[in-house]
């Protein structure tokens, strides 16, 4: 029995899957309260999607892909913000026809070339073939994020709540502003190995999603999400290798799990104070 249990744990390639699931779950978790808060949901979808053709240009001029992933999330994250700044259009609007022209031109670039690289670990994730140097990368990114999070987070806090009054207190809300965007893209780049393109959005913005609905306070609102994620990663992890599943949406179909949880938690606990 204690054979079975632990099974998982005796594969090289399930316990690099449990590591790098641990190093992104900190950026990802901390970063996804920020984007639920300043909704900024789809902003993070956006850039998930949009790397693509960064990824594929990287290949073909080869260079690390990491640089055409990160160059390729912040020109949608500026294309968007020049658009939504001198037009009529609205920011989601923007962003839905910005994300899917390069998510677009991505497969379109994709077709026409020659790589061993699979379309399908791209989008989602190859976390049973990760190797030394992605665990490598993966903790240095989550690593810089995470500090710098964690250094500036009462101004990351100002600027979501109140950016005029950080404005006044003589924050530089714009630095601030695309220093966010930025950290957005490295922590996307981070989880591509793992999870991929199309999942990393659920990583970005369930946990944040679920610690909301439980407090109301930033500081728990940070731990609950972490731990969430952390736990949905095990948990999902665990399950994939049992019923022989892919490992990524497993997770996120855990996540999805608690977020339902939470959401009727919270519906119950809404109902309670109303009637009194």
């Amino acid at each position: 029995m204690v054979d079975i249990i632990l099974a998982p744990f005796e594969f090289g390639f399930m316990n690099r899957a449990f590591f790098i699931m641990f190093i992104i779950s900190l950026p990802t978790a901390v970063l996804s309260c920020y984007l639920v808060l300043k909704g900024w949901s789809l902003m993070g979808d956006a850039i998930s999607h949009s790397v693509l053709p960064g990824i594929v240009i990287a290949y073909l001029i080869n260079i690390p892909l990491i640089i055409g992933a990160f160059s390729a999330g912040m020109i949608c994250a500026l294309t968007a913000g020049f658009l939504s700044e001198n037009s009529r259009i609205k920011r989601d609007t923007v962003l839905g026809v910005v994300f899917s022209g390069m998510f677009g031109l991505g497969i379109v670039l994709y077709t026409k070339i020659k790589t061993d690289v699979h379309l399908d670990h791209i989008l989602f994730g190859n976390m049973l073939g990760i190797d030394i140097n992605e665990l490598f990368t993966a903790g240095l990114i989550s690593l810089g994020v995470s500090l710098l999070l964690l250094a500036k987070r009462k101004d990351y806090l100002l600027t979501t709540f109140d950016p005029i009054q950080a404005q006044a207190s003589g924050l530089s809300v714009t630095i601030l502003h695309y220093s966010l965007l930025a950290m957005i893209s490295l922590t996307i780049v981070a989880t591509l190995s793992a999870v991929g393109l199309i999942l990393s959005i659920g990583l970005i913005i369930a946990p944040g999603s679920i610690a909301f609905l439980l407090t109301k306070r930033f500081e728990l609102m940070v731990l609950i999400s972490v731990l969430v994620t952390w736990a949905s990663s095990f948990i999902g992890l665990y399950i994939s290798f049992f019923i022989d599943s892919a490992p990524a949406p497993t997770i996120i179909l855990v996540l999805t799990s608690f977020f339902i949880i939470a959401f009727i938690k919270a519906s119950f606990t809404k109902i309670k104070t109303v009637e009194k």
